[in-house]
């Protein structure tokens, strides 16, 4: 367990803390002269049962609530610290608010400095605290008359037990999810290198993992834990709700700020939009479009604009939607807390969840964007998937579901009426996604197909990729594979080289074109990238003009032949050396129709028809005078040939 202490200047919480472990927690110079904490300072004592009691010590003065909201995100227990002579401060209320806002539920007081108050005056405090209580996880808490300064205090001692006590009544913290820990701290240690601290938000790093994958984020970098020190102890793993130090490398100290975090790349999507819950304080100035904002997430502090989208403007005492604007990438998850203060950064105003920490920037008040957040409202609420599925039209992939329900997808049971879907031998992540709209996305695709057939029913098909452009472009490209598969799996679909269509479509010889075939593909290949049109192969081969048109559209469709312009048929291998080519010239910038030209030897128009025609296939694009490899171009290439 990890007690958080609180409370205003000089009401004693320090001496508190070193009076409950033996542990001084200030431990700068200045700290030291001023008689002030400054900086988080940190404790640990053992338990009876072996476990490890750990205290985080935060700093009383109003212009360091900063350095008091990194230090409280993530504790177990609140303990409020208020001095007997002072009573309840201005920073007392602002400590237990900021306690309450980032969802602590267990708490105890101490109204410290008790020798220097007759009984009379402990009385009033007391039922100042219990004023201040009122509604709060404090509320019918223990109170604990300390005087902590003196040996052998009896109201020190009785905290303690209480304390020990609920730390090992403490059930442990939920590790499904994937690891991340807040960094509060960073320094180096002669011999060891760059050292980090933080708490513990989720999962668990095991030592001896050699397949975790760590990052520094937002930035990303790749970071490798040499050693982990958790609650003060060597360990070989670090688990939720522990302080723990790690040892890394790969990583220099600089690169390290506080409110960083080390975690699997999992977890976050840096975004500048994050969607949030606000609740504002009694006495908070209203929040309208675009108010400026301190934002206290994890261990770091942004500077946000708001912008209201339940309602216009949201005034003191009321809670609504916002969404954040920072100026520079948040990493963020599903439910985590933080704590809002106003412009100047002088008082805490509010505070919430956060509900999408990738929000779009367009359309950010739609009704289906309300639908959205009810939604996700719903899920942190105790409610699940199904509800969210609903409103997702495309469903939610692996890490979606990973990061809303904060643990692996593989232990999360699909909703009634849901389904994973994945692409046959990806490594992309896969889709949960409700029935309904799955059946929507594949009856689209195919009303898609088959409109194009009847557009150009002389084409033998159609790429995947275009099919993606035509039917559904913003489709995810790993779901769009996964449908596709799905098609072709259940006989909806069939494909012929790279060239995707309907059953029906392809078309069978019989025996006497089969032999005329024979002799027909042959010349066609022997014209190499100048073949002959359709009436000249008749009269090579005495055949009715009409009849050797049907039966080169047959071969067409059989992914024999290509159709360049009307009856104009290239042989498949001419057209592979042909994308090949292609290929070669286009580079970055493209090849244009003169270098086309160049290099086949051909006229400038059956150049520009080529090149058409490999736009229209879905190889290039064109752009300006020039034709440009699409990004999926290669894998067309390859089912060609």
């Amino acid at each position: 367990m990890i007690v958080g202490t609180a409370g205003h200047i000089d009401h004693g919480k320090t001496t508190l803390v070193r009076a409950l472990t033996g542990v001084d927690t200030d431990r700068l110079k200045e700290e030291k002269a001023r008689g002030i904490s400054i900086e988080l300072g940190y404790a640990y004592t053992p338990l009876a049962n072996g476990d490890i009691l750990g205290f985080i010590d935060v700093p009383g003065h109003e212009r360091l609530i900063h350095t008091m909201a990194a230090g409280a995100s993530g504790i177990d227990l609140g303990l409020l610290v208020v001095a007997a002579d002072d009573g309840v401060m201005p920073q007392t209320r602002e400590h237990l608010a900021i306690l309450s806002l980032l969802g602590v539920n267990q708490g105890a007081v101490a109204i410290s400095k008790s020798d220097r108050a007759d009984e009379a005056r402990r009385r009033e405090v007391q039922e100042q605290v219990a004023a201040l209580a009122a509604n709060t996880f404090l509320q019918d808490m223990p109170v604990f008359f300390v005087s902590a300064a003196a040996s052998d205090d009896p109201g020190v001692a009785a905290l303690r037990a209480h304390l020990h006590a609920a730390a090992q009544d403490m059930a442990l913290r939920d590790t499904k999810g994937l690891f991340r820990l807040a960094v509060d701290r960073v320094f180096t240690l002669k011999g060891h290198g760059t050292v980090v601290t933080g708490t513990v938000h989720d999962g668990v790093l095991r030592l001896d993992d050699e397949a975790a994958d760590l990052r520094l984020m937002p930035a990303g970098h790749k970071v490798r834990v040499r050693s982990i020190h958790a609650q003060n102890q060597a360990a070989q793993a670090a688990r939720a709700g522990q302080r723990c130090a790690l040892n890394l490398a790969g990583v220099d100290k600089d690169a390290i700020s506080r409110g960083d975090w080390i975690a699997d790349p999992r977890c976050f999507t840096p975004s500048r939009n994050i969607d949030a819950q606000l609740r504002l304080l009694p006495g908070a100035g209203p929040v309208r479009a675009w108010s400026p904002l301190h934002i206290h997430l994890g261990a770091s502090h942004f500077l946000a604009h708001a912008v209201p989208l339940s309602s216009a403007t949201l005034s003191a005492g009321e809670a609504g939607w916002v969404q954040l604007v920072f100026d520079q990438s948040v990493c963020a998850m599903p439910g985590d807390r933080y704590i809002a203060r106003d412009a100047q950064a002088r008082h805490t105003v509010g505070g919430g969840t956060i509900l999408d920490p990738n929000a779009p920037q367009r359309k950010r008040r739609s009704p289906e964007r309300m639908e959205w957040l009810r939604a996700v409202s719903e899920l942190h609420a105790g409610g699940g998937l199904a509800d969210l599925l609903r409103r997702a039209p495309w469903g939610l992939d692996e890490h979606q579901v990973l990061r809303l329900m904060r643990q692996a997808p593989d232990g999360i049971a699909p909703p009634e009426g849901a389904l994973w879907v994945s692409a046959r031998g990806s490594v992309a992540p896969r889709h949960l996604i409700g029935q309904s709209h799955w059946n929507a996305l594949l009856a689209q695709a195919l009303q898609t197909l088959e409109s194009f057939h009847q557009r150009w029913p002389d084409e033998p098909g159609i790429d995947m990729a275009r099919l993606r452009r035509m039917a559904l472009p913003a489709l995810p490209e790993p779901l769009w594979v996964a449908l596709c598969d799905h098609l072709l799996d259940t006989g909806q679909l069939a494909r012929n080289g790279p060239w995707l269509h309907a059953p029906g479509h392809a078309a069978a010889l019989a025996p006497q074109e089969a032999e005329l075939a024979e002799r027909l593909l042959p010349l066609v290949n022997e014209g190499g990238f100048d073949p002959p049109w359709v009436r000249d192969l008749a009269q090579q081969l005495d055949m009715d003009e009409q009849q050797t048109r049907r039966l080169m559209l047959k071969l067409l469709r059989r992914g024999e032949l290509y159709q360049i312009v009307r009856d104009l048929f290239y042989h498949r291998e001419q057209v592979v050396r042909l994308a090949g080519l292609i290929e070669a010239l286009a580079g970055s910038e493209g090849v244009g129709a003169a270098q086309f030209r160049d290099q086949t030897g051909l006229g400038r128009k059956r150049s520009i028809q080529i090149l058409e025609f490999f736009d229209r296939a879905g190889y290039t694009r064109r752009l300006r005078d020039q034709h440009v490899l699409r990004k999926d171009g290669a894998d067309f290439w390859q089912r060609l040939s």
